[in-house]
Order: C-alpha cells, then sequence, then structure tokens
C-alpha cells in the first residue's frame, strides 16, 4: 500500500514541479528519490544503478536522432527556409483561411522533420499578421501551432518524428507500420481537429472576440508581436522578400528526409534510415541554399545545445521511470492493465497514454512503458506488431499534451505569450480528447481488422 501511494505521490509531484517550472531533471531525481523510499528500495541502488541505467541507455539509443533533428531545424531556420514555407503559405491562403494555413505550416515542418520549438518560432509571426488581418482572436494560435505540430504528424504513419520511431526498436516494424487503418486515423484527427479548431474561432468571433494579445505578455514574444504587426502595417520591400529561398527549394529538404527514412528503413533499420535520412536533409540545405546561408557553425552549435538539452530532459523522465518500474506497486499496475477485459490492444494503449500523461512527455513516456509492455505483449504471439507499433505511437500523444507538457508549456508562454486560462482550453480538445478518442478507435479497427 505504500509503494501505490508513493507511487502516485511521486507522479503527483512530478507534474506539479513541471508546471511550477521546476527544472525537469532536478524534479525526475526528487521524484524518483520519493518513489525509492516508499517503495522499500536501497537509494543509492535507486540512483546511481536503476536511474542512470534508464538515463543513459534512453541517451545512447535516440541522442543521435534527437541531435540531428535539432540541427536539421536550426539550418531550415538559418536558410530562412522554414520563412519562406510559411509566407508561401500566408499568401497562397490569405488570410480568410488563416486558421487553416497556420495548422498547415506547422504540419508541413514537422512531418518534414523540423524540430517542434522551430516551427512554433518560424511560424507564430505568420500568424499574428493572419490572424491580425482577419481580426480572429490570438488566445486561438498556440491551440493551431500545438495542433499542427503533434495531434497528427508525430503519429502517422512514415513521420520522421521520434516519436514514430521508437516503436521500431521495440516491435522490430517500420516507420509506416500500421497500414491503411492508421493513415486513416491520422487523416481523421487532421480534418475533424482542423473543422473543430475553425468551428470555435468562429464562435468566438460571433460572441465579439477580437484580435487582441493577453495582458501579461513576455517581453521576447511582444517583440515578436510587434515585429509581425509592423510588417502588417508596412509591408517588407520587394529586396526583402527576394532574400527568401524559393518555397521549392525550401520544401525539398523535408520532402528529402520523409522519402528516403521509409525508402532506407526496408533495407536497414529504422534508427540507421532516420540518421541518414536526416543527415541528407542537413547536407541537402546546406548545399542548394548556400546563398542564404550565413553561418554554418553557429547552427550545428546551437543545434548541439539544443539536442542536449532536449535529450537530457526526456532521460531524466525516462531515469525517473526506471526506478518506478522496480517498485511492487508498478508491476501491479501493469498486470492489471495488461489482464484488463477487452481488446489485448486496449490494455497497451491505456498503459501508454497514461504513463505519457503522468510524466507529461511521449518520447519519455515511450522509454518508459515499451521496455516493460512490449515483451509481454510480442509474447501474446496473436498481435500484429505493427498495429502494436501504430497504437503506442497514437496513445503517446494524447494524454501527454496536459498543461505540464514541455511543448505545451513553451509554446502558450514562451512563444505566444498566451496564458493556460486564456489559450489552453482548445489545445486540450484537439490534442488531449480528439487523439484519444481516435486512439479507441484505431484499437476496435485493428482488433477486428
Amino acid at each position: 500500500m505504500l509503494g501505490m501511494l508513493g507511487l502516485i505521490l511521486s507522479l503527483g509531484l512530478l507534474i506539479y514541479l513541471t508546471m511550477k517550472g521546476i527544472n525537469i531533471i532536478i524534479a525526475a531525481i526528487l521524484c524518483a528519490v520519493l518513489v525509492a523510499l516508499t517503495g522499500g528500495l536501497n537509494l543509492e541502488t535507486a540512483l546511481t544503478d536503476y536511474y542512470m541505467t534508464g538515463f543513459t541507455s534512453y541517451f545512447a539509443s535516440w541522442f543521435l536522432i534527437f541531435l540531428l533533428g535539432a540541427i536539421f531545424g536550426k539550418v531550415m531556420q538559418e536558410t530562412k527556409a522554414a520563412d519562406s514555407i510559411a509566407n508561401w503559405i500566408k499568401n497562397t491562403l490569405g488570410p480568410s483561411r488563416s486558421v487553416f494555413a497556420v495548422v498547415a505550416a506547422a504540419a508541413i515542418m514537422t512531418y518534414g522533420g523540423v524540430s517542434l520549438f522551430v516551427v512554433g518560432f518560424a511560424v507564430y509571426p505568420i500568424a499574428v499578421s493572419l490572424f491580425k488581418l482577419a481580426n480572429l482572436p490570438h488566445r486561438f494560435i498556440p491551440a493551431a501551432l500545438v495542433f499542427g505540430s503533434i495531434s497528427f504528424t508525430m503519429t502517422a504513419p512514415g513521420s520522421p518524428e521520434i516519436q514514430n520511431l521508437i516503436p521500431t526498436e521495440y516491435f522490430g516494424t517500420k516507420p509506416t507500420a500500421g497500414g491503411f487503418i492508421g493513415i486513416l486515423i491520422a487523416i481523421l484527427i487532421m480534418l475533424t481537429g482542423g473543422w473543430l479548431l475553425g468551428k470555435m474561432v468562429k464562435k468566438a468571433v460571433r460572441n465579439g472576440e477580437v484580435f487582441s494579445l493577453p495582458n501579461e505578455t513576455s517581453k521576447a514574444s511582444n517583440e515578436i508581436a510587434a515585429t509581425a504587426e509592423l510588417k502588417q502595417v508596412l509591408p517588407e520591400p520587394e529586396p526583402e522578400q527576394k532574400q527568401l529561398p524559393n518555397v521549392v527549394l525550401a520544401i525539398l529538404p523535408l520532402v528529402t528526409v520523409i522519402v528516403s527514412l521509409n525508402t532506407l528503413s526496408n533495407f536497414i533499420s529504422s534508427t540507421g534510415a532516420a540518421l541518414i535520412s536526416l543527415a541528407s536533409g542537413i547536407v541537402l540545405a546546406c548545399f542548394i541554399m548556400l546563398p542564404y546561408l550565413q553561418e554554418f557553425w553557429n547552427p550545428l552549435a546551437k543545434g548541439t545545445h539544443d539536442a542536449l538539452i532536449a535529450a537530457a530532459n526526456t532521460c531524466a523522465v525516462v531515469g525517473f521511470g526506471s526506478v518506478a518500474a522496480q517498485v511492487a506497486a508498478f508491476q501491479t499496475v501493469v498486470d492489471g492493465l495488461v489482464n484488463i477485459p477487452g481488446p489485448p490492444l486496449m490494455g497497451l494503449a491505456i498503459a501508454v497514454t497514461l504513463i505519457c500523461g503522468l510524466t507529461g512527455s511521449a518520447s519519455g513516456g515511450l522509454g518508459i512503458a515499451l521496455p516493460i509492455l512490449s515483451p509481454i505483449y510480442l509474447g501474446m504471439g496473436n498481435l500484429d506488431p505493427g498495429a502494436m507499433h501504430r497504437i503506442s505511437a497514437l496513445a503517446s500523444g494524447g494524454l501527454d499534451s496536459l498543461p505540464h507538457n514541455g511543448y505545451v508549456v513553451t509554446t502558450i508562454r514562451a512563444i505566444c505569450g498566451e496564458t493556460h486560462k486564456r489559450s489552453y482550453g482548445p489545445i486540450f480538445l484537439l490534442s488531449v480528447i480528439l487523439p484519444t478518442i481516435a486512439l479507441i478507435l484505431a484499437v476496435i479497427l485493428y482488433s477486428i481488422f
């Protein structure tokens, strides 16, 4: 009983500390100490063995993916390729389709392998300009960015995002695993979410809401917003526009990453294919957009710094999970989920969903859950590994988007200068409720077919 109580309290503490802005590495270690003490584990063994083994194993497996993904994003940013794509979508769709334009810009870049945070900062000024021209409420911009970045792009078949790559290591599958049902669910999330977001924005406009920046905005976000507003009032002169690369050149590295990943994964491991595809995207972007690349080593340095932070933060969560997994109460929970009545895939879906939600990290949750769950479900013998892969990926994209999720916090506060009170409601509907419903549908379809 004490072990179960400690497990619940430690998870609750992790959520609380994260939402309070406490460094996730410190928070994870504190929570690991709590779960070890209440679970009857030797503290030294828990920290130096279980915690560090989980931390270093995840780092060894995925750091190069984090590194190349971050560098690719920085190169796309440095060459102004991300700005070119965002501007092209803005000019093509116009203010009348502002919401769709923002979602599309974020989705295209994310599915092409660009780092989430690079996408957020690149698309936000465009979103401000479009929403201001259409006089739409600013508080919906975070929802558009989050929905376009993570709700369907990171869980769809063929995506180069790490949430779609991690299951390949544990189920022996390819990034395209899940077949037609996986594609159908991704399209369903995309279309339904787009319709819901558009409906919410129209309802707000009918209720009298107009474009307005929040009262409490960070200095950095005010500067971004002010820049976007200035561009709207005083459009950039033609010479400035010519400084952006042609949109075809800008998109070509994204296409290269996707195509090479899903082609090479048929011949080599998915991790190896991801490394080669991201490296190819980096080289191609530097080569074809060399005139726009003012700095070469700087993006590499910044990308490396970002990758270290992102990887360490995720590893910290995985380390905490590794300690929690040694407590008897954790195994009791796992046994209960595995033996839950209904389709076997339902237990897998619930387990991954809960762990990702409690840790506030899709990749961190998968790193904790799959080493424990994959041998159990593969051992059943009658389940399709491709279905388990897609269910795991979809499950990682539900409760992970609760208020303490790192990307959600960054998008709302740092990028958009908004508050959870004003803007989290639509995010909860689009990135928690909708993907969870889609997950249930996927479990049903995979169980039938």
